[in-house]
């Protein structure tokens, strides 16, 4: 079959893309040479059905007949498809159909909806034609399509709406940024918050289609793992680059260290979630490089774990959705379905990681998700610092090799949180949060206001002066009874410990009147705790 067949009939002109000129393999050389034609056949259907679709000349009710006519060509025996199956085709004109009817989305689950249609018909596809039938294949495979829609959609957001006024980013989260006009305007401070929040989605459904290739035997592993690796690239550029201002794409270069890659085993679990902690940069990096083996590899999971939920609890996307989201999480808990769920797994059974501390972590970021945050009192700010960060204490010390030193990690826990509260005072002001309580508030006669004037208020500096002297108390404590704990098993404590008491030394020494500077690490400091991680 090729694309003369339909030129005469539902569609016309030549197709918007071919099999060479998309984002991603479509029939390589990786697949059988035998299945390549079937492969061909089912994507030039769904192109033209896709072009048709797309057609800014045909108004809406034409486009519906093309399609219809394009299904009654499913339904001949000797049909383009007749050597392939049909049931995906037909899942896919259902969504074509909605593209002719339907230009904007109103939340994140409504765009996921209308993936099962428009994507995860072509991994289902390529599984059936290839024989894989591995239970965990199917959903890895929905994972990837939809991770590559979204993908495109994020890439073509100006085009699509040029040429369609067609948008797929849900006006929910468009509103966030000021509504659609406002989104899309040259020099909107807020997109990139936006972006970023649906790239974190994206990358959390390439975490569940991680293990695909590992899971497939056929030769479509081979193109499922070139695949993943330049939606892996496509992401980092979009991360990296603003697709509303110019156009973000993959490069040659790109597609030459996907296919290279394939030299390599596929990656596992544990070094998906390695390259998740690299990304993040985080100041505890050279404390978790003291661990080795599988230590270090349980405490990647924790913090993936714990960075994975922040990110939703802060990302710029509507309350519902970073609910749903969390609560997603807490079956995560139980259920494992995604590389970095699984490596959490792997860590609770381990080291004998408590499942109520990961609870504890989500019940904090469900804390963080409420908008206006504001803690009333002392007890609101304890039962905060135990949930977000005493968990972490309590479970890296148990993967430190000192189960018995959980009162020290959850001590050191509010220790670490005191600082970063003080520390990102202005920076979680300007987006409608304050940690610090509102009983501490009034006793230093900062009255009730919005969160800019009130880290604004003369006053609010005694408020972090308050805070910074109950962190350097906790530090004070913290130095005397690590000498009560193995001093090898702590050395990650201690170098955490060494980077965060500089910070805390430094807004000690500058103060906390307004405008305040947020101190940072400097190149020499993480060279020393480098060298510390390293040093016997």
């Amino acid at each position: 079959m090729d694309q003369s067949e339909f030129a005469a009939g539902p569609a016309a002109g030549a197709p918007n893309r071919t099999e060479t000129t998309e984002n991603f393999p479509v029939a390589s050389r990786l697949l059988p040479p035998a299945l390549r034609p079937k492969v061909l056949a089912f994507y030039r259907f769904a192109r033209t059905a896709d072009d048709i679709a797309d057609a800014p000349d045909l108004a809406p009710a034409a486009k519906l007949a093309r399609l219809d006519a394009m299904e009654r060509l499913l339904d001949d025996p000797r049909g383009p498809l007749a050597e392939v199956g049909t049931a995906e085709a037909r899942l896919l004109l259902s969504a074509f159909r909605q593209d002719s009817v339907q230009s904007r989305y109103a939340d994140w689950p409504a765009l996921e909806d209308y993936c099962t249609r428009s994507a995860q018909p072509v991994g289902r596809m390529l599984l059936r034609l290839h024989g894989e039938a591995h239970p965990q294949a199917a959903p890895a495979a929905d994972a990837l399509c939809t991770a590559l829609q979204i993908l495109n959609h994020l890439q073509d957001l100006v085009p699509d709406r040029a040429a369609m006024d067609r948008i797929y980013l849900p006006c929910s989260w468009m509103a966030l940024a000021g509504g659609e006009d406002a989104f899309f305007a040259p020099a909107n401070p807020h997109r990139r918050a936006v972006l970023d929040a649906a790239l974190d989605r994206v990358e959390a459904a390439l975490e569940v289609a991680a293990p695909l290739p590992r899971l497939l035997r056929s030769r479509l592993k081979r193109q499922a793992a070139v695949t993943l690796a330049l939606a892996w690239r496509l992401l980092a550029r979009l991360r990296a680059a603003d697709p509303v201002a110019g156009r973000v794409a993959l490069r040659r270069a790109d597609f030459a260290a996907a296919f290279t890659g394939l030299l390599r085993p596929p990656p596992g679990n544990a070094a998906v979630v390695r390259a998740r902690v690299d990304r993040a940069g985080s100041s505890f990096g050279r404390g978790m490089a003291v661990l080795k083996g599988e230590r270090r590899r349980a405490l990647y999971a924790v913090y993936g774990f714990c960075r994975a939920v922040d990110d939703i609890a802060d990302g710029a996307m509507p309350e519902a959705e970073k609910r749903r989201l969390l609560a997603a999480w807490r079956g995560k808990l139980v259920q494992p379905d995604c590389a970095l769920s699984a490596e959490l797994a792997w860590a609770r059974a381990g080291f004998a990681l408590p499942l109520a501390e990961c609870v504890a972590m989500i019940d904090g970021m469900e804390t963080d998700a409420t908008p206006g945050l504001r803690l009333a009192d002392e007890a609101a700010l304890d039962a905060y610092c135990r949930r977000v960060a005493g968990s972490v204490g309590a479970m890296a010390v148990r993967i430190f090799g000192a189960p018995g030193a959980e009162r020290f990690g959850l001590a050191l826990g509010r220790t670490f949180q005191l600082v970063n509260i003080v520390r990102d005072v202005d920076e979680d002001a300007a987006i409608d949060r304050v940690y610090v309580p509102a009983s501490l508030l009034a006793r230093h006669d900062v009255p009730p206001a919005t969160p800019s004037a009130i880290v604004a208020h003369p006053n609010f500096a005694l408020c972090c002066e308050d805070l910074a002297a109950r962190a350097a108390a906790g530090f004070a404590r913290a130095e005397l009874e690590l000498r009560e704990h193995d001093a090898q098993a702590m050395k990650p404590a201690r170098i955490m410990m060494w980077g965060y008491r500089r910070l805390l030394d430094r807004m000690l020494a500058t103060g906390f009147a307004h405008p305040r500077q947020r101190p940072r690490l400097t190149r020499t400091e993480k060279l020393r705790m480098a060298w510390l991680a390293v040093k016997p």
